[in-house]
């Protein structure tokens, strides 16, 4: 077989921050990872299944975050999906009743019962309730990279005001990695790929050979990299980075001429949730009785219009195999010119998160699932490659420094660090600060205060969780993240002046430590 003009390299960014509340089941923003697994990540699975089974050689990379892993292994979280599974099959169940004499509706209400089902089955049947397993096999057998990220996605450009504050980010975010992979990670995706060189050094120390950044993380590097980001570039430090393709982005991304917007589509938005007759939803949306998203959506895209017409999962099916044939010649034409300007062969790297595909792009997985038969059985110039795997096959490459950058709005901070948010970072800097200081006051502390330094630790870094600021910025559930800063830094301050007056608070201590049971590992002395 001849060899390639060029690759292409998917990485799927799999995050989603800590949410456990042993406390109380009222807890809204907990669907947000049984949505995930639901939409996402069992339809990752099934279809990375159906294309070993097919015996299709195909490449992905998925970066699957501490936190999300955390959750994943959680076996409250556990228990909770299966009840929200439960809950989704009975409401699907009423739902094949009460639109019998609706053949359309009907359809798609029996889809809805067995998709569910099926998630059921997969989940404890098939995966014993441990999908991170079901990860690892496609990573043991060489058709999935898995990389790591910091360890509660916090963003490096700010936090690197005190670098142990970075350094720990990172440290952690390997040793959770290892705990779950049994092996070292070779890449990480930087938290909101959010690039400082002074992460460099830390980033070495621990192991990682390659970082995802964007785009003009690469453009800018100084040098100006010869071949922009169809190549990856190495920092002075040894760091090499790979930035994302901005052509093959927009094609998925875009809201407007992206391939999510075709009219063929499930509309994310019209959900029985909100449309249902209110006593009939009421057990099935939030405990307070407020309407939120069930997971049950009739509607397909349509047009900009407010007269949607229903969803017909073959039409869906249809676009998503005509689009991936429209990425595919893309790809094509796009490496047919790259490619006579390069020693190399171009990498295009197409980085994503993980959400987009399934949870907002319902036919996402399968978009995907037909795009990798199709480079596998297609005339094709490309092959699908992970950023590894390019790193051993092309050694040589420009040594540049990548420029500080973000994929944020505008490409730097503003996201994080803005007059709705910027009050946190005083009380995050001075957290970093006093962790510090706990682990140079304390350095071979025994028994429960080790436990408390420990604890210290762990509520540090889910205050420094770049979602907070985000969510905070974007005006989504503001409260919720206000309230994860403030829980945090206070049960951290509490324990601070405890451990320093030698007065811990046993009971308070084993409640939090249930609470923010993350990292089960860690060890404060990475402060020092």
């Amino acid at each position: 077989m001849q060899d390639k003009k060029g690759y292409v390299s998917f990485v799927l960014h799999a995050h989603l921050p800590f949410i456990h509340h042993p406390e109380s089941d009222d807890y809204l923003e907990e669907t947000w990872l049984f949505e995930a697994i639901s939409e996402t990540y069992i339809p990752l699975l099934l279809n990375f299944q159906k294309l070993v089974e097919e015996k299709v050689d195909f490449r992905i990379t998925m970066s699957m975050t501490p936190p999300l892993l955390s959750m994943l292994d959680n076996k409250l979280l556990q228990r909770k999906y299966i009840k929200y599974l439960k809950r989704l099959i009975e409401l699907s169940k009423k739902e094949i009743e009460r639109t019998k004499y609706d053949e359309r509706l009907n359809k798609l209400s029996h889809y809805y019962y067995d998709r569910y089902s099926n998630d059921l089955h997969v989940f404890k049947d098939i995966y014993n309730c441990n999908i991170i397993q079901g990860f690892k096999h496609f990573q043991d057998i060489g058709v999935l990279e898995i990389i790591t990220c910091g360890a509660t996605h916090g963003y490096f450009p700010i936090l690197y005001v005190n670098e142990k504050t970075v350094k720990a980010q990172i440290a952690v975010g390997v040793q959770t990695y290892e705990r779950y992979f049994g092996r070292k990670p070779r890449g990480i995706w930087l938290p909101e790929c959010g690039y400082v060189p002074e992460a460099d050094k830390y980033l070495k120390e621990f192991g990682i050979e390659y970082i995802i950044t964007e785009t003009h993380g690469i453009l800018y590097a100084d040098p100006t990299p010869v071949y922009g980001t169809f190549a990856p570039i190495v920092s002075p430090e040894g760091v090499i980075a790979f930035g994302r393709d901005l052509e093959s982005s927009r094609q998925v991304w875009s809201s407007i001429n992206g391939y999510p917007g075709d009219f063929n589509y499930r509309e994310f938005y019209r959900d029985i949730g909100y449309e249902a007759d209110y006593d009939y939803i009421k057990p099935y949306i939030a405990h307070n009785g407020v309407r939120v998203h069930t997971g049950i959506k009739y509607y397909r895209i349509t047009g900009k219009t407010e007269f949607k017409d229903y969803y017909n999962v073959q039409w869906a099916k249809d676009s998503a195999e005509k689009q991936a044939g429209h990425f595919l010649d893309s790809r094509n034409a796009q490496i047919d010119n790259v490619s006579q300007y390069m020693p190399n062969p171009p990498l295009i790297l197409c980085p994503y998160d993980a959400e987009l595909y399934g949870h907002w792009w319902y036919e996402g997985p399968y978009w995907l699932y037909i795009l990798f038969k199709k480079v596998y059985y297609d005339d094709c110039n490309f092959k699908l490659i992970t950023p590894s795997e390019y790193i051993d096959k092309y050694p040589e490459m420009q040594v540049a420094s990548p420029c500080r950058s973000s994929w944020g709005a505008n490409g730097y901070s503003e996201v994080w660090l803005n007059p709705t948010n910027d009050y946190a970072h005083r009380h995050l800097h001075v957290a970093g600060d006093r962790m510090c200081e706990l682990a140079s006051l304390f350095p071979n502390a025994k028994g429960l205060k080790k436990k408390a330094l420990n604890q210290c630790a762990r509520e540090l870094l889910l205050a420094q969780s770049s979602d907070w600021l985000f969510i905070i910025t974007n005006g989504t559930m503001v409260d919720y993240a206000k309230k994860r800063i403030k829980d945090h830094i206070g049960r951290f301050t509490k324990l601070y002046y405890q451990i320093k007056d030698d007065k811990i608070d046993e009971d308070f201590l084993k409640d939090i430590s249930k609470k923010d049971c993350v990292f089960p590992d860690i060890d404060y002395m990475l402060y020092y």
